[in-house]
């Protein structure tokens, strides 16, 4: 992309970044005295001049909404440092490199190994999913690899056990309570189902909601189905009780919450469906009267994040965004940061970038005030936010 695409950010940028990059070295790879190895051991010295980052998104298959809104979000963010860069006459290059998952496991253990095994990888964006970054753990852990998460929400991966692990969102030890304060105060709710989709996001989440909701004295039962091999909901739908007022999906993948509610109309249920942040996708979730908890602000509504706006919509006019990118935006800025931070001798390690990443402070977060970690990893200050879909409309509402 050219300049004039991205000056709408050079002046938030610069605030962030001007620090790191007044001194950052240019760094040769380091050459052994013997011919034959010389290659191969330079190949094992990441570049400060070329900054390798790869980035784990679901860009294919049923969650493809959620990826593709994160790749032009952290592209965005990419696209947006590069081009200050050269206006700088700075001979500094970020290269974002692409992992699909999916949102599988299986598929997220294959990419972080790729990652892994390239040593001009410096750090990685994403996982999205919780369960993949369980999956991918060992991996980066192994070779002391950092990853910045803009949308996974489980509350143990920053209990210390995944000791690379960072996110630009808060976990679902607050996800919880603010849905069960708002079912119960706001909507004044007496029965209500909360269903998990068997995977390692939605179960202890729906369990958490469940508890909160029983501890104000709501009606509560548990269900869960397995929503990547399930294509008919009706005997799920059959099992939600006449009476409740309420199902919280904690669900990942939206086209399949739309069709569970489509079928608990047609057996004549009136429960409103309270969706998860997995189903902030207005692409695909657009069942009126319905409720969503996301983990982000709609940045639209945020007037200093209006040149990101701005930019962004020019950049990638054909991509419609919700609050999974902002996220990753966020976490690509912090990850470009600490890379910037850890090049200033002229030389980086990835354990570096893991350390430096522990001292971010970016002013002027996307998202809204400043941008750190605390020392497990968790985004500091952030919280839950509520969306009601009205005539197909993502509106906030708490």
């Amino acid at each position: 992309m050219q300049g004039k695409r991205f000056r709408a950010l050079s002046a938030t940028f610069a605030l962030a970044l001007t620090g790191a990059l007044a001194v950052v070295a240019t760094a040769a790879a380091r050459m052994d005295s013997q011919a034959a190895p010389t290659a191969a051991k330079a190949s094992l010295a990441p570049s400060c001049q070329r900054q390798e980052i790869g980035l784990m998104a679901p860009i294919t298959g049923p969650n493809a909404t959620i990826g593709v809104e994160q790749r032009a979000w952290a592209r965005y963010a990419v696209q947006g440092f590069n081009t200050q860069q050269r206006r700088l006459n700075r001979r500094v290059q970020v290269i974002l490199r692409d992992g699909d998952t999916q949102l599988d496991p299986a598929r997220a253990s294959t990419v972080g190994q790729r990652f892994a095994s390239n040593s001009n990888i410096l750090g990685i964006v994403g996982p999205a999913g919780s369960q993949e970054v369980i999956a991918v753990d060992p991996i980066f852990t192994r070779v002391n690899l950092a990853m910045i998460s803009g949308s996974a929400t489980r509350t143990t991966l920053t209990n210390g056990s995944v000791p690379t692990f960072f996110r630009t969102v808060p976990n679902d030890s607050v996800q919880g309570p603010t849905i069960g304060r708002y079912l119960k105060q706001r909507l004044n709710a007496k029965r209500v189902v909360a269903i998990d989709d068997q995977t390692a996001y939605g179960q202890p989440l729906a369990d958490g909601v469940a508890a909160n909701l029983r501890a104000a004295g709501v009606n509560v039962s548990r269900e869960s189905v397995n929503v990547e091999t399930t294509t008919d909901f009706s005997s799920l739908a059959t099992r939600v009780p006449a009476d409740a007022d309420y199902v919280v999906l904690a669900w990942q993948t939206a086209a399949k919450a739309q069709t569970f509610a489509q079928q608990l109309r047609q057996q004549g249920k009136r429960a409103v469906i309270f969706g998860t942040d997995g189903l902030f996708q207005p692409g695909q979730f657009r069942v009126d009267d319905s409720y969503i908890s996301s983990f982000a602000p709609d940045i639209r509504n945020i007037t200093a994040s209006r040149s990101f706006v701005t930019g962004f919509t020019k950049a990638f006019p054909g991509i419609n965004f919700g609050t999974f990118g902002p996220p990753t935006f966020a976490a690509t800025r912090a990850m470009i940061n600490a890379i910037q931070n850890a090049c200033r001798d002229g030389q980086v390690t990835r354990g570096e970038v893991v350390r430096q990443l522990k001292r971010t402070l970016i002013r002027g977060n996307i998202l809204g005030g400043n941008l750190s970690f605390t020392p497990r990893g968790d985004v500091v200050g952030a919280r839950f936010y509520i969306y009601q879909i009205r005539d197909g409309r993502y509106v906030t509402v708490g």
